[in-house]
């Protein structure tokens, strides 16, 4: 058994600076695509409460023809607020699969947010209009962030943006950081911003709708990020039936995204569209909603070319890990 084999550790601070735009959406496009020819596996999601009020959960996966293999373990804490840390937690490991040896373990909550961003900013590419100009968010936290990031790198046109919050009230550090990209301010009405609105994104923590069904004005794309769990929503009930689907995974949609509550409505995987599969031709009133559960396989392309990259650059911190 050979004894100088090493474990790479990766911590923040090496991960977030790799994860630049461009890479992290060349990679999360391969995920789709991956899955989309099946060419890629998607594990069973574990997704389950715990006694500490968190919520833990398993997404894995694995790539034969790239010997990639691997899973992130995340979850959410609500209680991390309270001591000042991020309620999102992720770790993500990559193993060799001819000995099933650890090859990396590396800090997850960065590669989360950016290929959850980059996810939302394929939707917008593939699925909105290309006139859209003006945006509503719900949520101002890192994913909501990281959103509108995407969507206002994406959109060719100078965009306004009106964001509702959990207080009611204005966040000036969220204006901050789009203001000198953006026309944005809070919104007085959450139900007039969704309709005077192109784009809707929804990334709060999942625990209701956010707003009335009948403010969803033909034309408009929404993003729906916060439905990863059973029992969470963010859409009102009839959205989704007015609405053209399309999800990362038809499965996990109807478990665990907005489609668990209307399960019988048919939906495309936004894969298929990438890979050339199937096509979309959009109307000018069609309602679209891309459902995002979040894929095993974007953690994996996006951590593969982190590894990579670190071992290119000798960065991280190697341990001994002998068999």
């Amino acid at each position: 058994m050979p004894t100088d084999a090493k474990l790479l550790l990766l911590d923040r601070d090496v991960v977030e600076p790799a994860l630049q735009a461009e890479q992290v959406m060349a990679a999360v496009r391969e995920a789709f695509i991956l899955h989309s020819r099946r060419a890629g596996r998607v594990f069973p999601v574990v997704r389950e409460t715990l006694h500490t009020g968190g919520v833990f959960g398993i997404k894995s996966g694995d790539v034969a023809s790239q010997n990639l293999l691997g899973f992130k373990a995340a979850g959410f804490w609500p209680g991390n607020r309270g001591v000042g840390g991020e309620p999102h937690q992720a770790t993500v490991a990559l193993f060799d699969p001819s000995t099933g040896r650890p090859l990396c373990i590396m800090d997850g909550n960065a590669i989360t947010t950016a290929r959850t961003g980059a996810a939302g900013g394929l939707g917008l590419q593939q699925l909105a209009r290309c006139d859209s100009t003006r945006i509503c968010i719900f949520g101002t936290g890192v994913q909501a962030s990281v959103q509108l990031q995407y969507a206002l790198k994406l959109l060719p046109q100078h965009c306004t943006v009106q964001y509702v919050t959990v207080t009611g009230e204005a966040e000036p550090g969220f204006e901050a950081r789009f203001r000198d990209r953006c026309a944005i301010s809070m919104a007085m009405d959450r139900n007039n911003a969704v309709a005077n609105s192109d784009v809707v994104i929804t990334a709060t923590p999942g625990s209701g709708a956010l707003f009335e069904a009948d403010a969803v004005q033909p034309g408009t794309h929404l993003t729906c990020v916060g439905a990863d769990t059973a029992g969470k929503r963010e859409l009102p009930d009839g959205v989704l039936a007015r609405a053209r689907i399309f999800v990362d995974d038809e499965i996990q949609a109807r478990s665990i995204g907005e489609c668990q509550w209307a399960p019988t409505l048919p939906c495309r995987e936004i894969g298929d569209l990438l890979s050339g599969t199937s096509s979309f031709q959009r109307s000018p009133s069609d309602i679209t909603v891309f459902d995002m559960t979040g894929l095993a396989l974007q953690d994996l392309t996006v951590a593969r070319f982190l590894y990579g990259h670190a071992t290119e650059q000798q960065l991280g911190t190697s341990v001994a890990w002998p068999w």
